[in-house]
C-alpha cells in the first residue's frame, strides 16, 4: 500500500510517497480502508519537525484521522462492526495510507449525507474541542466562551459545539476575512488580534466579566492576556506547547482559574474511547441534515495524497478556513 513517509524530520521537502506492507489487525482492531485523511497542526509540529516524542507504539506513519470503510475485523471485534461499514477514526498516527488498523472502539459511524472528505475533518478536531467543551470546559448557556484561531478545523467546530450548548462565542483570528466567516458561523463577536487588544475587547465586550472558558491553540505570549480576560473562577484550556514566561500560576490563583492542557494525541486507549462513545451519543447525531442546529465540518481544499508536500507548505501558511483534506488513491 501507498503512505506518506518521513526519514528524517525537517521541512515538507522531506515527505514523500512509499509503498509499505499493509498492517495486520491485532486483537480488538480494525482494519480499516482510507480514502480520506486531514492534516493537523500537530502533525507538522510533532510528527514532521520531531518536536515532540511520539506515544507508545504509535504507527510511524502520519495521520490522526481517517475515513471510508471496514475492510476486515480482528479477533475480538465481531459483532460491533461489520465489512463495508463507513467508518471514520480518530488515530494515535497511520492515517495518511491506504489502510490502517483502528481499535474498534475509536471508529464511528458517519453520518448519512456527509462525504468522506467531510468525515475525515471531524474525528481529531471534533472530539479535541468536545472533551473540552462539554467534558472538561462544562459549557453553559449564556456564558462567555473565547476562542483563539477561530477559522481553524478546532476553531469552526468549537464555535458550532458553543452554539449548541447556548453559550456566546468570541472569536479570535488574523484577518477580517477569516472573523467574518466566524461571524457567519455563529460566532457574537470577532476580534482581529493584529490591530487590536483581544484582552480589552472581551472585557469591553462581556462589560468586565471577562470569559468563562478560553479554548488557546496558539498559548506562548498570549496566557497573561488571556489569564486577565478570564472571568472569575473561569477555566483556561490550553491546547499546543509553548514556553510560556512569567507568573501564569499566581495570576490564575488569584482569579480563582483553572488550566486545563489537551493533546488528544498522547491520551490513553480508555479516554479515547470514552470520549468517542460520548461524542458519538451526544454530538454526532446533529451532523443529520434534519437538525435545525445541524454541525458541519468546513473544509478548505483537498489536495491529492502525492501533493503531500504542497499541502503541508500551504498549511503552514496559517491562510485555511476550515480542514485541510488529503485524498488517497483507490
Amino acid at each position: 500500500m501507498l503512505a506518506v513517509h518521513l526519514d528524517k524530520p525537517g521541512g515538507p521537502e522531506n515527505l514523500y510517497l512509499k509503498e509499505v506492507d499493509k498492517p495486520n489487525p491485532g486483537e480488538g482492531e480494525v482494519f480499516l480502508k482510507v480514502a480520506a485523511n486531514t492534516l493537523n497542526r500537530i502533525g507538522l509540529t510533532s510528527d514532521r519537525k520531531g518536536q515532540y516524542t511520539p506515544p507508545p507504539a504509535a504507527s510511524s506513519i502520519l495521520g490522526l484521522e481517517a475515513s471510508e470503510h471496514v475492510a476486515k475485523l480482528g479477533p475480538g471485534c465481531q459483532g460491533h462492526w461489520k465489512p463495508g461499514d463507513s467508518a471514520m477514526a480518530v488515530l494515535p498516527g497511520g492515517g495518511q495510507a491506504q489502510y490502517a488498523t483502528v481499535p474498534k472502539g475509536l471508529l464511528m459511524p458517519i453520518p448519512v449525507g456527509l462525504s468522506l472528505f467531510q468525515a475525515a475533518a471531524i474525528p481529531e478536531a471534533w472530539l479535541t474541542t468536545f472533551q473540552l467543551l462539554y467534558l472538561l470546559g462544562n459549557v453553559q448557556a449564556r456564558q462567555f466562551v473565547l476562542i483563539h484561531v477561530g477559522s481553524s478545523g478546532v476553531g469552526t467546530a468549537a464555535i458550532q459545539l458553543t452554539q449548541m450548548a447556548g453559550a456566546i462565542l468570541l472569536v479570535m483570528a488574523g484577518s477580517q476575512h477569516k472573523l467574518r466567516m466566524a461571524e457567519k458561523l455563529g460566532a457574537a463577536a470577532g476580534f482581529d488580534y493584529k490591530e487590536e487588544d483581544f484582552c480589552e475587547a472581551t472585557l469591553k465586550f462581556t462589560k468586565g466579566a471577562g470569559a468563562n472558558l478560553i479554548l488557546d491553540c496558539v498559548g506562548g505570549s498570549h496566557w497573561e492576556k488571556n489569564v486577565n480576560c478570564l472571568a472569575v473562577d473561569g477555566l483556561h484550556g490550553l491546547m499546543r506547547v509553548a514556553n510560556i514566561n512569567g507568573p501564569l500560576l499566581s495570576k490564575l490563583l488569584f482569579k480563582g482559574g483553572s488550566l486545563i492542557t489537551s493533546l488528544l494525541k498522547y491520551r490513553q486507549i480508555k479516554y479515547k474511547q470514552m470520549l468517542v462513545k460520548a461524542s458519538t451519543e451526544r454530538a454526532l447525531p446533529h451532523f443529520s441534515r434534519k437538525d435545525p442546529q445541524r454541525l458541519l465540518p468546513l473544509l478548505d481544499r483537498v489536495y491529492l495524497l502525492m501533493e503531500i508536500q504542497e499541502a503541508h507548505v500551504y498549511t503552514e501558511t496559517d491562510k485555511n478556513m476550515g480542514k485541510i483534506v488529503m485524498k488517497l488513491p483507490q
